[in-house]
Parts: structure tokens; sequence; C-alpha cells
């Protein structure tokens, strides 16, 4: 976001803006031949850069609000004279044409391909590049109308010339063939020839990729036929290169040879400097187009991958260190630019808090340039918001103590917001800064109250609280205190100490007795007891004979 000074910001009536309506320029060549480089056609894989093209014209539809029915019904949808002539009209709307020319061309290509094996995929082949003409020729009826500009109209005339021709060449028409790719070919040199060196190279490669086929149209008829300008210029072909002509020079003569930077005369004299300057005048308001936050951090972030090419370009130049300050004003601005597209995706006050710091510490760096340290008016605007990123950051570092129910800390940090914010309330910020400073004017007295609230409720709860009485373990079971009263939890445990298990055993007096004290030490005679065991022994051998007896007559049976 370049920081322009308040005399040099056009303040326009609604009406005067309105009516103003910028042309279309629209670089056919240029976007097809990059399209083709990125998306299969590097390795000749016109299967996948066919699919890009259906994927293309899907998000094309769906941005430019251009469907085609709905899920269960077809309801066929060009871009018409309506779409383009529109005061809010995009220029993508010549993409959706040019994507479906592309579409049919690559699968022609592909059934050119497999033709070779299958002879009957050329009749599909043919027809499919039939379409891509009819395709080409939508584009240039609306490539001719007054919103586009002469650029726009020789590339559309020139695309159309080249896409017949190649239908004219396949179908051996050599002679309509030759007449449409010379007149392809004398547009792209002419756009050659007035451009600028660095946007050439693709139009002179394409003048080179039709040369060998006029050679073999011309061997085929047998005479080379010369390129009649007359003819052109009755088609209105040499009419809008003079055009283009005089726009060129207009652009050239009008614009980025020196601009103002804060009372500073930046000179630009590197062309290349000059063309992304001109590029990103309008960068604000293709960003403003875009529906969402991601998106326009995505054209943020391609402009990042330009501007550091010619950064790196810049620095070999030891004479153009003001160009170079001037260009990292610029990647600072459009950073800090992002990060507040950022801010509004993030949730936590924390990480907001860490993308401010980051803008803070950026700001700092910028006001320290050598080109600015003297510069009271860039002093002084770039002060400016360097307030109103600490009053931020205060308030999202409230929000993170009362987050973690710091409650005296956020009281204290939104004090401290509110000071910032009633400080800066006379200056006035734009955009999506002037956006979260009326959040933060609007939110800061509220939420300071409630941490308030809070501070003095903990501080009631802390003084209401009981003082907390000492707790007596003891390990007497409560039917062996009962006289006494303490305050013991682990009566209300699933183990209380009530009564103790098992109960003790207590003696008890007893009964008296008469002990033989004496039988142990009493010795038996001798002979009474061989007399004792001699009895046994006979006793048991009667007991085996007569059992003997009763088991063989069976007297013994019951």
């Amino acid at each position: 976001m370049v920081l322009l000074e308040p005399s040099s910001v056009p303040q326009q009536d609604e009406t005067t803006q309105e009516s103003e309506v910028k042309p279309f320029t629209v670089e056919i060549l240029k976007l097809i031949k990059d399209c083709h480089q990125q998306h299969g056609l590097r390795h000749g894989d016109f299967q996948r850069y066919r699919g890009y093209c259906t994927r293309r014209i899907a998000r094309l539809r769906s941005v430019l609000k251009l469907p085609q029915g709905d899920r269960r019904h077809y309801k066929k949808r060009d871009v018409t004279e309506a779409h383009i002539n529109s005061p809010k009209a995009d220029e993508r709307f010549l993409h959706v044409p040019l994507m479906l020319a592309e579409r049919n061309w690559a699968y022609a290509m592909q059934l050119r391909q497999e033709a070779n094996t299958e002879p009957r995929k050329k009749f599909h082949f043919i027809q499919k590049l039939r379409k891509a003409c009819v395709y080409s020729l939508l584009l240039e009826e609306l490539c001719i109308l007054d919103r586009c500009d002469a650029r726009t109209k020789l590339e559309a005339q020139a695309y159309v010339a080249w896409m017949h021709g190649t239908l004219h060449f396949e179908l051996q028409l050599w002679a309509k063939a030759t007449e449409n790719l010379t007149k392809a070919q004398v547009i792209y040199e002419k756009l050659a020839s007035a451009l600028p060196e660095d946007e050439q190279a693709c139009y002179k490669q394409r003048v080179e990729e039709i040369s060998p086929s006029l050679r073999y149209c011309a061997y085929n008829i047998g005479e080379d036929k010369a390129v009649d300008l007359l003819e052109l210029r009755s088609q209105g072909i040499l009419e809008n290169f003079d055009t283009l002509v005089s726009q060129t020079k207009e652009k050239t003569a009008a614009i980025l040879h020196e601009i103002k930077w804060f009372d500073i005369n930046v000179p630009i004299r590197m062309d290349r400097v000059k063309i992304f300057l001109l590029a990103i005048e309008n960068l604000d308001d293709s960003i403003n187009r875009a529906e969402t936050t991601q998106a326009k951090i995505k054209i943020i972030e391609d402009m990042f991958i330009d501007l550091r090419d010619i950064i790196s370009e810049v620095r070999k130049d030891p004479k153009e260190q003001l160009v170079l300050s001037y260009l990292l004003s610029i990647r600072i601005d459009r950073t800090v630019q992002r990060n507040l597209l950022l801010i509004r995706q993030t949730k936590k006050p924390q990480d907001i808090c860490r993308l401010l710091d980051i803008i803070i510490q950026q700001h700092t760096e910028l006001m320290q340039f050598e080109q600015l340290v003297d510069n009271a008016k860039a002093q002084a605007a770039y002060s400016q918001r360097l307030d109103a990123y600490r009053a931020l950051r205060a308030f999202y570092m409230a929000k993170t103590h009362a987050l973690f129910r710091r409650w005296k800390e956020a009281t204290a940090t939104f004090d401290i917001c509110e000071d910032r914010v009633s400080a800066i309330k006379k200056n006035k910020y734009d955009g999506i800064l002037g956006e979260m400073i009326n959040y933060v004017a609007e939110k800061a007295d509220l939420e300071r109250a409630v941490a308030h609230a809070n501070v003095v409720l903990e501080k009631h709860e802390e003084e209401a609280a009981p003082v907390p009485q000492k707790q007596y373990k003891s390990k007497k079971p409560l039917m062996e205190r009962l006289d006494e009263f303490r305050e013991d939890p682990q009566l209300l445990t699933k183990n209380p100490n009530v009564v103790p298990v098992p109960i003790p055993m207590t003696p008890v007096s007893p009964k008296p007795l008469f002990y033989d004290l004496a039988l142990n030490y009493v010795q038996m005679p001798e002979a009474l007891q061989d007399m004792v065991e001699g009895t046994k022994k006979e006793q048991k051998q009667g007991a085996g004979i007569s059992g003997f007896v009763k088991g063989l007559w069976g007297w013994g049976k019951k």
C-alpha cells in the first residue's frame, strides 16, 4: 500500500468516476503462452492442458456469475456485448470465449496425435478445430467493441487469423491457409515492433512458428503470394495498428519518468521498473474486486514475486539507490496490507498481537530510511500509523490477558488502549486500518468494564471466603471419641474410621481346673508292657483264621 500525499490523492465526484471507464487490455498471445508453459504443453500433453481449460472456464463462470443453468437443467449462456459494455464489467469476460477456443484447439491437437493410429479420429479432430474457430470469432466480435483498446483488437484479429489458418492448413486449402497465416504473421510483426523489448519475445516466436507453414503452403500452391497491405488496411488492421502506436507513445511520454514520493522526486530510468509501476496502478482495484480475503492475499503475494525480481535487478545498479528505497517502501506497505488481511482471518488475540508486532517493526524500519529520516511529511505520516498500530496492539494484548483470566493486567492495558485511541481520534485512517480503529474505539470501553467487574468480583470472593480451619487427623475410631467434636474428612470417604474391625480380645478370669502334671514322668513296668503287646498279636491272628473259614463256607454272609 503506497502512501500518497494528501494533495496527490484525486478527489472526484461519484459521477465523474462512473463516467471514466478504463478500456480493457487483454494480452491474448502472452496469456495463452503462459498457460501453455504451465499446464502441459511444454511436454506436448494436450490432454492435461484441455483439463486445465475446462477448470478455468468453470472458475470464470463462477466468479463472473455466468452459470449455464443449474444441476438439473442446462441453459447455454455466452458472453454478450451487454456484459462488456456494462460500467462494472470485468475484462475476465473476454477470457471465457478465449478459454473455450483453447479447449477445443487442445482437444483437436490431442485427436490429431491419436489419429496416427486411429484414422477415424481425423473427422473428430476437424470438428473440434472448426468449433475452436467459432469461439475465436466470438472473441473477435467482443474485442471489436469500443471498450477494448487497439492492442486487444489487433491480438484478437491475429488469433482468429491464426486459428482459421490452422484449420485451412489441415483441410489442405492452401490458398486460404496462406491468406490467414500471412495476416496473422503481419499483425504479430507489427505488434512486436510497437511494443517494448521485454514484451516482444512471444510475438517474434509466433512469427517464427508460422513461417514453416507458409513455406509449405507456397510449395503446394506453386507461387509465393505477397502480403497485400491495401487489403489489410481495408480490413481495419493497419488502422488499429496506428492507434496502438499512438496509444503506446502517449503512455511512454506521459508516465513514469519521475515519481513524487513525499516531496522527493524519484527518476525512473529502467524500463522494467516503469512497466511494473504501471502494472500495480490498478492493484487496489483488483484487490477490492476480489470476493474473499484469501483471494485478496493471493493477489498481493503474486505481486511480491515480480517485485522481488525487480528489486534484485535494481540492487545491481549503484546509481539507483533512490529507486531501490522506493521499491522497498512499496514492499513494506504491501506486506502491511497483507498482514492486516491476515488479522481478519485470525481469531486468537495472541496471534493478532504477533502480527501487529511485525507491522510496528516494519514501519519503524521504514522511518529509518536514509531518504526519509529528515523528511517531516513522511515522518508525520508514518508516526500517525504507528500510533494506530500501537493502540490496536494494546487492545488485543488486553484481550489476551482477559483470555487467561489475568483481570488486573487486562484492566490496566485497556486503560492504555483508551488513552491511545483518544489521542488518535483526530487522525483519519482509511481501509482496513480505519475499520479496526473504529471497532476498537467502540469496544474498548465495554471490554474494560467487563475486566474491571471481574477484578472486583475476584476481590469480593477472596474477602468472603471462610478462614480454613486446621484439620485434625486422629487414628482413634469415632466410637472411642464420641465426647469430642472434630472435623474428620475421613468419615466421608468409603473407609470411615468408626469402629475397629476385628474387635480386640479382652482378657477374662478362667475357671479353676486340675491338671495331671505327674503323668509325663510315670514309667510303666516292662513285664506288663510285653503282656500287652502279646495280647494284641493273638487277636490279630485269630481274626485272620476265623475270617478265612467264614469266607470259605459262607457263614459270614448276612
